[in-house]
This record gives structure tokens, C-alpha cells and sequence, in this order.
């Protein structure tokens, strides 16, 4: 597990998830170009969102089943086709589509963060895991801004279709590159995804991890889903303007490696909290983005930092629970964490479009807060003195 092999996943994993992003900063040239409301112009996102859990369920509990290198090559030459499919759909429609298979493809980046784990040694695999994760959430950032500032020389077709060269460059990659991993389990296909049940019903931390995450990235893409609206009503930004907010967030990436610092000291549990809290917060101030752009600005910051930490924490916590069965870990807690983010969207469209940017922060600030009210629950209960046990 070399630096340069760190650095790779890392890279990789920010490209694989960058490719279910690049809609959200567009969200408004969409609706422009195809005639749509702000309500079914977000079920673009919604719809990458429901492909990416698909793949979550059924593509990476293989990578604990098949021999990883051959399924990330085969997963991100299937991202490049769909990707190069994107940018020359005939319309909204076919878009929607592609964007559900799109998404079934691009876990890819789910597969390289288990495999960043098994990789790793112990003493260090939350700084390993925290380093992919933070190229995976510079990924985020950076498409955001990529895709306005694209969109808005060369149209939205164009972010899609450089992309999938970018994308056909990282499968040549991992094939040049990635070594062989063997697989860590045995037995059918059907029998694997049995045991994805059983992992959900037996591990209370997996439950409530899944539950703390997806209620915060739901929170995160009630933000996102309605953000390009109103930074066009209230600001009257273009689309560079708009993915431009995306790098105030880049400060997240740093909590990435603190948190997974944390987790390596046995500090997971205490840390959440405030990870949790930080998102809580942060929509008071993104309440103000109306009006404020300093405010905006500054809720993005706790936003990203606040979810990621969080996240970093979870999956350290979540890794720890049984490390032959890493890939289907992740299909649980992924899943829990991309529905949450599914419904986050789902009800913001339908909020924004009768309340506004109001109704859009009640939907982002209740998932928040449900997501502290889990932690507590759940993790209070325990003594402090055992924190660092578990």
C-alpha cells in the first residue's frame, strides 16, 4: 500500500463519484433547456441518487465475492459508455434513464474504499480510508465547480462527454496499475447478498451508523438539490457562479484526515457528535444565503466539514466489524447513506417549489437534527470511559 498507490485510489474514487454530480450545479439549465420545473428538473438527481443505490445492493458485495481489480475495470468502462451516453442524449427523458444506469456504474468509487481498507494495516487504516475519502469528496467539490464553469463555455453535453475520456483514462489505470486482490468470501452470488441481511439484522452499530449517515446526507442533498435555484433567483449567479460555491466546501476534505485520525485514537463515538452538530448548525446560517452571501458561505464550510467528519467516523466504526465481509459492510451502510440522500432530494423539489429556499432548509435542518437525535440515543448511553473501546 504505497503513497503512490493511495494517491491513486484516491484520485480514482474522486472521478467514480464525480460523475453522480455534475447534474446539481445544472439543475437550472436543465429546466431552461428542456422546458421543466425546478420540481422535475431535481428528479435528475433523485434518479442518479436511486441507480447509485442499485449498485450499491448488487455490483459492490462483489468485491467481496470476485477479484477486484477485473470489477473496477469493468465498472468504470461501463461509467465511460454511460457518461459518453449522457452527453448525447436526445432528451430529458433519455436522460433520466442513462442517469439510473450511470449510477449503478459509478460505485466503483464504494469498491475502492473497502479495498483501501483491507489493504491498509490496522494501526493505520483510518488515515488510508480518510485519504480516499478525501479525494472522493474533492471529487464532489471539484465536479461542481468543473461542470459550471464547463457549462458555462461549452454547454452542459460537453461536461458529460469530457468526462468520459477522463473516466476511460482510470480504467486503463487501475488495469496498468491496481494489483491483484483476491476475494475473501466464497459461495454463490445469492448467497452473498443473504448475507447482507444478516450483516443489517445482527450489527446494531451498522444500523444506527447507516441511519446517522444517510439522515445527514440527506441533509447534504436537500442543500445541493435546491442551492442552484435559488443562488439564480436571490444572486442572479450564472453556472460558473454556481459551481463555484462547491470549493467554499473544500475544507471538508481536511476534516477527512483529522476525523480518520480520530478514529485511529479511538475517538469515533465522541467525535460524530460534533461532526453532527457542525451540520445542525450550519443550516441556520445557510437560512441567511438569501440574503447573506457570507452567511452561505460559512454554512457551506460547516456543511461539508460537519458531513464528512461524520461520514469518516461512521465508516471507521463500521470497518471495524467484521473484515472479511468489508465490501458487503459497505453495501449496507452506503445504501442507508445514499437513501437517506434519495429522500432528501425527493422532498426538496416539492419543498422548494412551494415554500422556497424556507421550505428547502426545513427539510435540510429536520434531517439534521434527526441524525443528532440517533447519535445521541444511540451512543450516549455509553459510558465515556468505554469510548475508546468500540
Amino acid at each position: 500500500m504505497t503513497p503512490g498507490l493511495v494517491r491513486l485510489m484516491a484520485a480514482g474514487a474522486g472521478l467514480c463519484v464525480a460523475s453522480n454530480y455534475f447534474a446539481q450545479p445544472l439543475l437550472a439549465l436543465f429546466a431552461q433547456a428542456f422546458g421543466l420545473t425546478s420540481t422535475q428538473a431535481a428528479l435528475l438527481v433523485t434518479f442518479a441518487q436511486l441507480g447509485y443505490i442499485c449498485g450499491l445492493l448488487f455490483v459492490v458485495p462483489l468485491g467481496d465475492l470476485l477479484e477486484r481489480r477485473r470489477l473496477l475495470v469493468t465498472c468504470t468502462a461501463l461509467s465511460t459508455v454511460f457518461l459518453a451516453a449522457m452527453g448525447l442524449a436526445p432528451g430529458f427523458h433519455a436522460l433520466l434513464g442513462v442517469s439510473v444506469l450511470l449510477g449503478s456504474t459509478t460505485v466503483a468509487a464504494q469498491i475502492l474504499v473497502p479495498l483501501a481498507a483491507h489493504m491498509a494495516p490496522d494501526a493505520t487504516r483510518g488515515r488510508v480510508v480518510s485519504t480516499v475519502m478525501s479525494g472522493l469528496l474533492i471529487g464532489i467539490l471539484l465536479a461542481r465547480f468543473a461542470a459550471g464553469l464547463i457549462a458555462e463555455v461549452a454547454g452542459w453535453r460537453a461536461v458529460y462527454l469530457l468526462a468520459a475520456v477522463l473516466m476511460a483514462g482510470f480504467c486503463w489505470l487501475c488495469q496498468r496499475r491496481l494489483p491483484r486482490v483476491e476475494p475473501t468470501a466464497k459461495g454463490s452470488y445469492p448467497a452473498l447478498l443473504k448475507t447482507i441481511v444478516h450483516l443489517f439484522l445482527d450489527e446494531p452499530v451498522l444500523r444506527r451508523r447507516g441511519l446517522i449517515g444517510g439522515l445527514l446526507f440527506g441533509a447534504f442533498a436537500a442543500f445541493w438539490t435546491a442551492m442552484a435555484f435559488m443562488l439564480r433567483e436571490s444572486w442572479h449567479a450564472g453556472e460558473a457562479a454556481i459551481g463555484a460555491v462547491a470549493l467554499v466546501g473544500a475544507i471538508g476534505a481536511m476534516s477527512a484526515r483529522f476525523a480518520g485520525r480520530l478514529a485511529d485514537w479511538g475517538w469515533a463515538r465522541v467525535s460524530t457528535g460534533v461532526f453532527v452538530l457542525l451540520v445542525v448548525a450550519s443550516w441556520a446560517l445557510l437560512f441567511l444565503g438569501t440574503h447573506s452571501l457570507v452567511a452561505l458561505i460559512a454554512g457551506v464550510v460547516l456543511l461539508d466539514l460537519g458531513l464528512q467528519g461524520a461520514h469518516i467516523s461512521n465508516q471507521s466504526e463500521v470497518y471495524r466489524l467484521d473484515a472479511k465481509a468489508r465490501s458487503r459492510l459497505t453495501t449496507v451502510y452506503m445504501s442507508m447513506y445514499f437513501s437517506g440522500g434519495a429522500v432528501g432530494s425527493a422532498l426538496t423539489g416539492p419543498a422548494y417549489a412551494q415554500y422556497g429556499w424556507a421550505g428547502a432548509c426545513a427539510i435540510g435542518a429536520a434531517m439534521a437534527v434527526g441524525a443528532l437525535l440517533v447519535w445521541a440515543i444511540g451512543e450516549l448511553r455509553f459510558p465515556i470511559a468505554s469510548m475508546r473501546h468500540g
